[in-house]
């Protein structure tokens, strides 16, 4: 054993799977190295590299951990930041595992968790929406971007928020569900707690909340909207026409006619998903191509023959990695997000997948050679359309490249040029005041900022002062005709965006002018409507413009805050001369910095700071003050 090594023995649960067996943990130095090879295990494991501050650079897993960790310094490496990963490494950690499965989810868990430098990072950073069964009580089916552990069922992510709306606006029509919020548990519905509403009467529920529907039929749409969001529509094109097979026995066609309609949308719906064959059910295809830099990987889902779930992923490599490797970290990563529990992954070279009930498969020839070749040449068109993308961005500005990214991660219909800001600020309700700030072209446009004095609230209200100023800015522009922005940021969350929609709504802008609001705590983005907050890269360039926006506003508003705050409390006896403004006490106290000192100044010091003329009335004053102050003196000691 290398000097320095020690032994530690635990026993840990990640992921409900078993670390048993133990940790080494090799303190040694780049030197010692090749020391530490003959100590290293043939067993499966997770090792780490760790540099002097502790910082993890790096996790791998491996097949064989000797074998693994010795190719780090035996081979030459290509990329320099391998070179550089290993030579800040002051020491190596592994674990022992049981089986290469739980490699994969150990390493998994381990890069989650700590976000090494030099591992790959999937450059998936949107908030994908994901379609919720809620689990409650006649469950609600809608669309959400957060996903809560609370029992819920989530289907996707889906990449197209248009095909997420697609699919609701279809099992809306097929099967009539609630949409409120309601407890709808069975004590309140029998004590009549509840009242049909509006939705009933249009035909759009069924009313469980007045138990005009019942749990049984309820549930039997639930689990058939739970078959069409998993693709398995045979199963519910089959379960409708047993049932109308039944219902037209027992002579109920009118029934039977409602379920024929269901049937022929469903028939219908069915025709629009990309049919690939009919006997291929429940797969996964993946294709991969890289580059220097980075790795694509296309994923199709495959349900009752048709593909049902398309996804491209780009991956940033940061040291060398193998192909294999790459693929199969991906295929686990994916697997788990979409919640797959098919049993056959179609991939384009061999891989060796640690979870041995996936059947792997490399087709040569025939239909899911067909499917590797679609997957790839989805991947083709997505190359394409970035490396055109790319091109773009080489030809715009980089003020109209931070625009077009802003208007694609805000959903904006047309291209930001214009946006305003607004800030508000006071001092436990005093001199409250606020701010406006423009942007144009991505840059701000100093001449058009505007500060307001709040005129209309009393006492610390940001949301009633918010209010105030949005409608005191955009009514001015109306009457003046002047062109209104692309978008409004609102320097707040929740609260201030609702007031700064009560002065839009007032002036019939809703509509017309995309508003929204910056939460400073975690740089949360809120839309009206909408109580879900956006998350934007934290790297992306729009968010940086927007913070811009926001610091720009805060700063201009507290500025005035400030000034204003300032000329109140600088009350100086030389405000009380006759014949002195303010802009001369100001230059005196900036020049001798108390009344004293100016009393104490000569005449010809005074006008060389404020003039002649000026100096003489304010020496005047003094001497006056000074002879009137000896005179009761006087008068005092004659007195006593």
């Amino acid at each position: 054993m290398v000097p320095g090594n020690h032994l530690v023995f635990f026993i840990i649960e990640i992921n409900s799977f078993s670390i048993r067996d133990f940790s080494e943990v090799c303190t040694v130095t780049t030197e010692d190295f090749k020391q530490l090879f003959p100590h290293l295990p043939d067993d499966p494991g997770v090792y780490r590299f760790i540099d002097e501050q502790e910082s993890i650079l790096y996790v791998g897993k491996a097949k064989n951990l000797k074998k693994r960790v010795t190719s780090y310094f035996v081979k030459n490496h290509t990329q320099f930041k391998t070179s550089v990963m290993i030579r800040h490494a002051r020491r190596i950690e592994f674990t022992i595992v049981e089986s290469e499965q739980d490699a994969l989810l150990l390493e998994n868990t381990l890069i989650k968790n700590y976000q090494p430098r030099y591992n790959i990072n999937l450059k998936d950073d949107k908030t994908y929406p994901f379609i919720c069964i809620k689990n409650e009580n006649y469950p609600r089916v809608f669309l959400t971007r957060n996903i809560e552990r609370d029992g819920s069922e989530y289907f996707g992510p889906y990449t197209s928020v248009a095909r997420v709306s697609g699919i609701l606006d279809f099992i809306k029509k097929m099967y009539p569900l609630r949409t409120c919020n309601l407890n709808l548990s069975e004590k309140n519905i029998a004590s009549g707690k509840f009242k049909l509403c509006l939705e009933y009467h249009i035909g759009n529920c069924k009313g469980p909340c007045e138990g005009k529907q019942s749990h049984a039929d309820y549930d039997m749409s639930i689990a058939q909207i739970r078959h069409i969001l998993k693709g398995n529509l045979g199963t519910v094109i089959q379960a409708i026409k047993q049932e109308m097979l039944e219902l037209s026995e027992s002579y109920r066609y009118e029934e039977a006619e409602k379920l024929r309609k269901k049937l022929h949308a469903l028939q219908d719906y069915q025709s629009k998903s990309l049919v690939v064959h009919p006997t291929i059910t429940n797969v996964d295809v993946f294709s991969f191509k890289e580059d220097e830099k980075n790795a694509y990987v296309n994923y199709m889902r495959i349900v009752d023959g048709s593909v049902i779930q398309t996804r491209t992923l780009e991956i940033n490599k940061k040291i060398e990695e193998e192909k294999e490797e790459l693929l199969v970290y991906v295929i686990h990563e994916l697997r788990n997000q979409i919640q797959s529990n098919s049993k056959e992954i179609i991939v384009p070279f061999n891989i060796e997948f640690p979870d041995k009930e996936i059947n792997v498969h490399v087709p040569l020839r025939g239909d899911k050679k067909k499917l590797i070749e679609l997957s790839e040449k989805n991947l083709s068109y997505y190359l394409v359309a970035k490396m055109r993308e790319q091109l773009d961005h080489k030809r715009e500005s980089p003020g109209q490249y931070i625009l077009a990214q802003l208007k694609k991660d805000f959903r904006l219909t047309e291209l930001p040029v214009h946006i305003e800001c607004f800030d508000n600020s006071n001092f436990q309700g005093s001199f409250p005041v606020a701010a406006t700030v423009v942007f144009k072209n991505g840059k701000p446009a100093r001449k058009e900022y505007r500060h307001y004095n709040i005129k209309t609230v009393e006492g610390p209200n940001d949301f009633a002062s918010m209010e105030e100023i949005v409608y005191r800015r955009y009514k001015r522009l109306i009457d003046e005709n002047q062109s209104l922005p692309q978008l409004i940021m609102i320097d707040g969350g929740k609260g201030q965006l609702s007031a700064a929609m009560n002065s839009l709504e007032k002036l019939n802008l809703i509509g017309k002018v995309a508003i929204a609001g910056i939460a400073k705590k975690l740089e949360e983005i809120y839309f009206p409507g909408d109580s879900l907050p956006l998350y934007i890269d934290k790297k992306s360039p729009s968010l940086r413009l927007i913070q811009q926006l926001r610091d720009e506003a805060h700063r201009f508003a507290i500025t005035f805050h400030r000034k204003k705050r300032d000329k109140a409390t600088l009350k100086s006896e030389l405000s009380d001369i006759k014949g002195i403004a303010d802009k001369t006490v100001q230059k005196l106290l900036s020049r001798f910095h108390s009344a004293e000192k100016v009393n104490a100044a000569s005449e010809e010091d005074l006008s060389a700071t404020i003039g002649a003329a000026k100096a003489r009335i304010v020496r005047n004053y003094f001497d006056q003050k000074k002879s009137v102050d000896e005179s009761s003196v006087k008068d005092a000691l004659m007195e006593k």
